[in-house]
């Protein structure tokens, strides 16, 4: 019988070839989807972690409440002008008035802060994550010369723009600054020569301006996969950093709103049109953290969803935050009379998520329903007149979670949210505690704020206008 070789080298070429093909294989599968975990870092572990004064319960929710109206109202003020502007109708002097660029800095500190890094090389920064507000912005040195920055400037830590390749400035004469970004408190008029930077302003509370312009930046993340990821050409504002004295540890802001310009669409995008976010309790040990995720939350091993997800349509309205449908609420099996009007934005109404509004906030009509059937489950307990809190607080000695009916979201779809009794049952000190609801004028969107939001999963696709939630220890 003939027999045939082959070459000699040949032999070396197909073992090559099929340890090639084989070690080709095995990566593949070990390979996860492209994603990116940051640790969100709740502000109470930033004034550990910094040696600052403890702060009571009673006087963080105090602080919280009053940020929380302020932010609310601001909020349906742009939401007022926006729609304004839409209909192309003359604005009253209080809307117009109060259409500047609004984030969570502008009620104090944040929540939440996660770690990234802006420009080429790469800048680590600390920025308070806001789904509320949509630009990203840092404070950064980009006009400083000498003291003009202020004193205060040698003691921060700011962007380096002058040493970041990538950093490009919006003219002032372009379309985007006169357009576009108008409602990112955008000031074309300040264009003395067609190269000026497009300059943006608003306002604290106090009065004082704060002045930034916009750029377009590189943004780095780290991969769940070991890879770095950039965002090329990404809006960042810089923002002058004398304004910031009192910022506990942030350089800035991380929009996290629905905007064609905030890092979570173009994060989002990148990483398969998802962003996710689990919040664990305030009041958590320092060695516990929240996280937040750019990309499906399935290519993260150490997610741990307690029980199963649910998911429901996600209402995605420009400059409005993220939206859901709601048909109704119910306390302890009985479904509430409120208007279905409430629940209508058309009508003036709705429902959104923000985990840069703490509390939760309900229009007349359902806050006077949610506070009928709780209050009944807690009338053996004394009520207590706490300035500077929620409108019904008593004295917990003796309380017991049990006690009081499970509240729970119905969503149009027939999905249901039923969050933790102590999440809407909150702690404000020893023994005292109170129902964590605030009541807003209507009409006007209700809101689920983060402490409602806590020890759950939430996914955002903004690719298809859907929304995945889950009870979750959130590590």
């Amino acid at each position: 019988m003939a027999t045939y070789g082959l070459p000699r080298g040949s032999f070396l070429f197909i073992f090559l070839f099929f340890v090639v093909v084989f070690l080709a294989k095995f990566s593949h599968e070990d390979e996860k989807p492209g994603g990116t975990k940051l640790e969100m870092i709740h502000i109470n572990n930033v004034r550990r972690a910094k040696g600052m004064p403890p702060i009571t319960r009673f006087e963080h929710l105090r602080q919280l409440l009053d940020r929380d109206i302020i932010r609310h109202q601001k909020s349906r003020n742009r939401r007022q002008a926006q729609e304004c502007r839409n209909a192309k109708q003359t604005c009253t002097n209080n809307v117009s008035g109060d259409m500047a660029m609004y984030s969570g800095a502008d009620f104090g500190v944040g929540e939440y802060y996660v770690s990234l890094s802006v420009g080429s090389p790469a800048q680590k920064v600390v920025l308070i994550a806001d789904t509320g507000s949509d630009l990203t912005w840092v404070k950064c040195n980009y006009w400083c010369n000498g003291t003009s920055c202020g004193e205060n400037f040698r003691k921060q830590r700011v962007f380096r723009a002058d040493q970041s390749s990538s950093f490009n400035t919006v003219p002032c004469s372009s379309e985007m600054c006169k357009n576009e970004l108008i409602d990112l408190a955008s000031l074309p008029g300040k264009c003395p020569s067609p190269r000026t930077p497009c300059a943006y302003e608003y306002r604290y509370l106090s009065g004082d301006p704060t002045n930034g312009i916009f750029s377009n930046e590189t943004v780095t993340f780290a991969q769940t996969n070991g890879k770095e990821a950039k965002i090329d050409n990404m809006l960042v504002g810089c923002s002058k950093p004398s304004d910031f004295e009192n910022f506990e540890g942030a350089d800035g802001l991380l929009g996290l709103g629905y905007n064609n310009y905030s890092l979570a669409l173009r994060a989002a995008n990148k990483f398969g049109g998802k962003f996710s976010y689990c919040l664990v309790d305030h009041w958590s040990t320092q060695n516990v953290s929240s996280y937040l995720i750019f990309g499906s939350h399935e290519s993260i091993e150490s997610i741990k969803t307690l029980n199963r997800t649910q998911q429901t349509e996600l209402v995605l309205r420009n400059s409005s935050g993220y939206g859901v449908n709601i048909k109704g609420i119910s306390v302890g099996n009985k479904m509430l009379k409120i208007p279905d009007e409430v629940w209508d934005v058309k009508s003036g109404g709705g429902m959104t998520l923000d985990s840069g509004t703490s509390l939760t906030f309900l229009t007349k009509p359902a806050y006077d329903q949610v506070m009928a059937a709780l209050m009944p489950s807690l009338k053996n307990f004394a009520r207590l007149n706490l300035t500077g809190q929620p409108d019904f607080c008593f004295d917990s000695k003796g309380y017991n979670e049990s006690m009081v009916p499970r509240l729970v979201i119905h969503f149009a779809d027939g999905v249901q949210f039923e969050p933790s009794v102590e999440n809407y049952v909150i702690d404000v000190a020893d023994d005292q505690k109170c129902l964590g609801f605030v009541q807003t004028t209507w009409p006007d969107q209700s809101i689920i704020g983060n402490i409602m939001q806590q020890n759950h999963f939430w996914e955002f696709d903004l690719a298809n206008s859907k929304l995945t939630f889950g009870s979750s220890s959130c590590t």
